[in-house]
């Protein structure tokens, strides 16, 4: 059974950084497509950044991209998300997902695996 554990969140001013680290475990790392997705009050689910197990392929929400940045180690199993020029809007609670890599697409669906989310707030 997979296990996913967020860190790093918390509470920042508009323009800081911050950066998420997902921990994975339970099963082969580079088996799993890794993604991070986020949700607000009110909110659905939305995907804000995937990364393909060899780490050679990206894709990002049109919202942060050139914001953010989705890494992975394969050798310490951990996943990343670095967070840059944060917004009010970004604020959220985000979850990192895990999917075979098999299975093609980024949709939320696409996940079977996912942590218990990890706040981040963005004042302005």
């Amino acid at each position: 059974q997979v296990q996913l554990v967020e860190s790093g969140g918390g509470l920042v001013q508009a323009g800081a950084s911050l950066r998420l680290s997902c921990a994975f475990s339970g099963r082969t790392f580079s088996m799993y497509d890794m993604g991070w997705f986020r949700q607000a009050p009110g909110k659905e689910r939305e995907f804000v950044a995937a990364i393909r197990w060899s780490g050679g392929y990206t894709s990002y929400a049109d919202s942060v991209k050139g914001r953010f940045t989705i890494s992975r180690d394969n050798a310490k199993n951990t996943v990343n998300l670095q967070m840059n020029s944060l917004k009010p809007e970004d604020t959220a609670v985000y979850y990192c997902a895990a999917k075979p890599n098999t299975r093609t697409g980024y949709s939320a669906r696409m996940y079977d695996y996912w942590g218990q989310g990890i706040q981040v707030t963005v004042s302005s």
